[in-house]
């Protein structure tokens, strides 16, 4: 298999991670904008650019793989869009009464908590990488989240809202377990433990 060189690659695929991600955080403003109200056609489209919005998660970190690019500006954008797009969504669910202000409260106050602990730790050269607890959260906001954003019954008889109610707060389990997971790291690396 040849290897893929990324300074032979034209502008545009060279830049094809950050445009996805870039994509990603101005959907931000439509799914805020169309939660405003409780009425089903806005939160219906709403939902359909969440997830298409949270796909574009997977590509753009799998065409900065195959291309072997990383940016500064990519290390930077991504989690930023991420955090925009999942927190913007929970705080317009929670005049829509969909979702209990403190659940969104411990969420955003444990994302706050690991991005600090990630800056420390960066100022120390450690990395700390997503452990298997941290992406089943992530996988677990995103279903939860749309399924929330809908409402209505899933052909009329599946309870959706509540099904991503539940799942909701477990994505806070796995939220505080995986931000325990990364306290200990550090914790355990260090220099100013020692």
């Amino acid at each position: 298999m040849t290897s893929i060189s990324s300074q032979s690659l034209p502008f545009w695929k060279r830049q094809l991670p950050n445009i996805i991600t870039g994509l990603r955080a101005f959907f931000v403003l439509p799914v805020v904008a169309l939660l405003m109200t409780d009425s089903y056609w806005p939160n219906f489209w709403a939902t359909g650019l969440f997830i298409v919005a949270s796909v574009s998660d997977y590509f753009d970190g799998y065409f900065a793989r195959i291309y072997k690019i990383e940016s500064i500006f990519g290390k930077f954008l991504d989690p930023v869009a991420d955090k925009l797009l999942v927190n913007g969504a929970l705080i317009m669910l929670i005049p829509l009464g969909r979702v209990h202000p403190i659940l969104v409260f411990l969420i955003l106050s444990r994302d706050i908590f690991i991005n600090g602990l990630r800056a420390v730790a960066a100022s120390e050269n450690l990395v700390i990488g997503a452990g298997w607890t941290g992406k089943w959260k992530t996988g677990t906001q995103m279903t939860a989240i749309p399924c929330i954003m809908l409402k209505e019954p899933l052909f009329g008889v599946v309870p959706i809202l509540e099904i991503g109610q539940v799942l909701l707060w477990v994505s806070f389990g796995l939220s505080a377990i995986s931000g325990v997971q990364y306290a200990l790291y550090f914790f355990k690396k260090s220099r100013y433990m020692r």
